[in-house]
């Protein structure tokens, strides 16, 4: 007997390439059965969601959900029953200094799986709001090599990568000094880095050059400066030289790190994101980027094709943290899915710069499977 059933949903599953209508089938936490003509009489719960489509729970690679512990962050659940959400990798709001507080007061009490990079910096992202901000690496002493290294591998089921944040507003005059601490730190443990870069120095060539295979260039959509694309629409060199030797492009939405503008001219030049977050923190939750679908919206808007934004908010970020068994919906698999609706309409979405787009589509959450279970809708 199943514990959950739905039923007669278009099932976008980009980790084994299926779409199509399709019945998804849960027992003990897991997903159980993925096929057509289940029966309801097999589920002691049974959703109807035909109309609608069927996801794997969506991971946002880039969030800010330390909340109560840093300035920036905001609380996991209520987005995620909003959104379809249901694995958040925190962004680096926790440094090596209180990395364990974000473990026991956000990780252990949320009902939705939290993972999280680790910040290089000491303290972490410190003094991220509209009444003070202050980078967490202009001072490079708030970087202890040696700690980051010892609180990742003692909380090693949860770090996925290290954080770093570079520019004039994060480092200051530090220039690539803080980021190649945080690759010589990433390469002891074995694991990828996310670089956040905002006005330069350093410049964009220098970042992509530093990065390796497997590591995360989040904001990778942002308007000038250090766009991805120059001032005629053309994908810079070093950007395709980036993607070639296998650094992932995160768009890391924000509010500042994403332009209409160089959103088209990255799509027009066959560049689409490889991963596609929020960056959900305590301003853009205001309205810029409060969830994964509003971002999953503004590229369904620019014609990026419903299958192919899937990819990007569930197996692929999977990938990107390693953690293969997540963001599918294959038997075996955790038991985490997303019922959206795709609604027609007049819509209005904005970029960080204030230009405005209008579009008839918009996606929507009608509800939530985790572990196994309903756990918030409509239906």
């Amino acid at each position: 007997m199943y514990d959950l059933l739905l039923k007669g949903g278009r099932v976008i599953d980009p980790a084994s390439g299926l779409d199509a209508v399709a019945d998804v089938a849960f027992a003990n936490g897991k997903v159980a059965a993925l096929r057509a003509g289940i029966a309801e009489g097999e589920a002691r719960l049974v959703k109807n969601v035909a109309g609608l489509v069927v996801t794997p729970g969506l991971i946002d690679l880039h969030a800010h959900v330390y909340w109560g512990g840093t300035s920036l962050g905001v609380e996991p659940d209520p987005i995620a029953k909003a959104s379809g959400t249901t694995t958040f990798i925190d962004a680096g709001s926790a440094g090596p200094g209180n990395f364990h507080g974000f473990r026991r007061h956000v990780v252990e009490a949320s009902a939705t799986r939290v993972l999280g990079y680790l910040n290089v910096s000491f303290p972490g992202i410190f003094a991220f709001h509209t009444a003070v901000m202050i980078g967490e690496n202009v001072d490079i002493r708030l970087i202890n090599p040696r700690e980051c290294v010892r609180v990742a591998r003692e909380h090693a089921d949860l770090v996925v990568g290290i954080k770093v944040r570079v520019g004039q507003t994060a480092s200051g005059n530090n220039g690539m000094g803080p980021l190649n601490i945080a690759i010589e730190i990433a390469d002891e443990l074995g694991l990828p880095v996310m670089a956040h870069l905002d006005f330069g120095p350093p410049a964009r060539a220098e970042v992509l050059a530093a990065l390796r295979p497997g590591d995360v260039l989040t904001h990778c959509f942002r308007p000038f400066p250090n766009a991805p694309a120059d001032a005629r629409g053309r994908v810079r060199e070093e950007v395709l030289a980036a993607r070639a030797k296998g650094v992932i492009f995160d768009v890391g939405h924000g509010g500042g790190s994403f332009g209409w503008c160089t959103a088209r001219a990255m799509l027009a030049g066959g560049f689409p994101p490889d991963c596609i977050s929020s960056d959900v923190h305590v301003i853009s939750i205001q309205g810029l980027a409060p969830d994964m679908l509003d971002t999953m919206s503004k590229f369904l808007c620019l014609g990026m094709g419903l299958p192919e934004i899937v990819r990007a908010a569930t197996v692929n970020p999977a990938n990107a943290v390693r953690r293969p068994e997540l963001g599918r919906l294959a038997p075996g698999a955790p038991g985490d899915a997303a019922v959206l609706e795709v609604r027609s309409g007049r819509f209005r979405y904005l970029d960080v710069l204030g230009e405005a787009l209008e579009s008839d589509k918009k996606l929507a959450a009608q509800g939530v499977v985790l572990n196994g279970h309903w756990w918030h809708g409509n239906l």
